[in-house]
């Protein structure tokens, strides 16, 4: 199938861009167009008028600002996969973003992207809903901050206003020696999971958690972070009925059914994942701690 018929605009600034979508109704902002054009193929979003984000350089790299890493939406998520500074401050990501699609849509898909199209199950927004992430946004008015959890509010539904365009999203990176792990299941390699989980943790001295982050992503419409679990964890030294226990907790999550699996499918995923993924960060954060 075709698109129906659309206007294209390609401005090479923020504030063109920002002003074309509070000027025209019914506009949408191109990033990569792995999820936007498909829809558009298929007629599930007719927009009137195309605003293409590719020509605008200020929203795409990545940069280190009060702490944090800064990475504009354009950012290719290739670029991400090889950058040494994700690498070393977000090695979490990098590990995300090998279960993101193939090297084909990695070479087009961006980060704002992803985060703007909202797949419950999309990788990427499972490591910014670990790290809390903070999202910029511009329109015509000016820009504005929102945390994730007041972006994100359901299923392939965020917060913006028509007239707004997401341009960054700031992430900070856990002290050193920190531990993460990032598990998911998937029909086929390349396709959004049907459950995944993110962990990130420290360990005290004594080889105890003192910080603990889970997120689980594909049981509901946004991903949750397992703020009690969290809680169970720090203070406690790591071990398989510490891991069971947490999993346990990611297990009473409410989940969602569809035709590729029920919830108590997914809820059964949740705990094994959950497991693996402490399991991993576990070891990986004792393993810096030797260094």
């Amino acid at each position: 199938m075709k698109p129906a018929p659309f206007i294209y605009h390609d401005p090479s600034t923020i504030a063109e861009a920002a002003a074309l979508l509070s000027r025209h109704g019914n506009a949408r902002a191109l990033a990569g167009g792995q999820s936007l054009m498909p829809m558009m193929n298929f007629r599930l979003v007719a927009p009137d008028h195309l605003v293409d984000l590719n020509g605008i350089a200020e929203l795409a790299g990545v940069k280190q600002i009060n702490g944090a890493l800064t990475i504009g939406a354009m950012t290719r998520q290739r670029d991400l996969e090889f950058s040494p500074d994700i690498a070393a401050a977000l090695p979490i990501l990098r590990e995300a973003l090998r279960h993101v699609g193939h090297r084909q849509t990695r070479n087009r898909g961006t980060i704002g992207g992803s985060l703007c199209h909202l797949d419950p199950s999309a990788e990427l927004v499972n490591v910014v809903a670990l790290h809390d992430g903070v999202l910029t946004i511009a329109s015509a008015g000016g820009t504005r901050e929102a945390g994730f959890h007041t972006f994100a509010t359901g299923a392939m539904t965020h917060s913006m206003r028509d007239d707004e365009l997401l341009t960054a999203v700031s992430l900070t990176p856990w002290p050193r020696p920190r531990g993460y792990g990032f598990a998911e299941t998937a029909r086929r390699r390349g396709d959004f999971a049907i459950a995944a989980v993110g962990v990130l943790l420290t360990l005290d001295q004594d080889g105890a958690i003192d910080r603990a982050a889970l997120a689980v992503s594909g049981l509901t419409g946004v991903p949750v972070r397992l703020a009690s679990v969290e809680t169970m964890l720090v203070g406690q030294r790591p071990s398989h009925d510490l891991f069971r226990a947490a999993a346990a907790g990611a297990a009473t999550l409410e989940a969602m059914e569809d035709p590729y699996a029920s919830a108590a499918y997914r809820r059964h995923l949740a705990r094994i994942l959950t497991y693996r993924a402490m399991e991993t960060a576990t070891a990986r954060a004792r393993e810096g701690a030797a260094k």
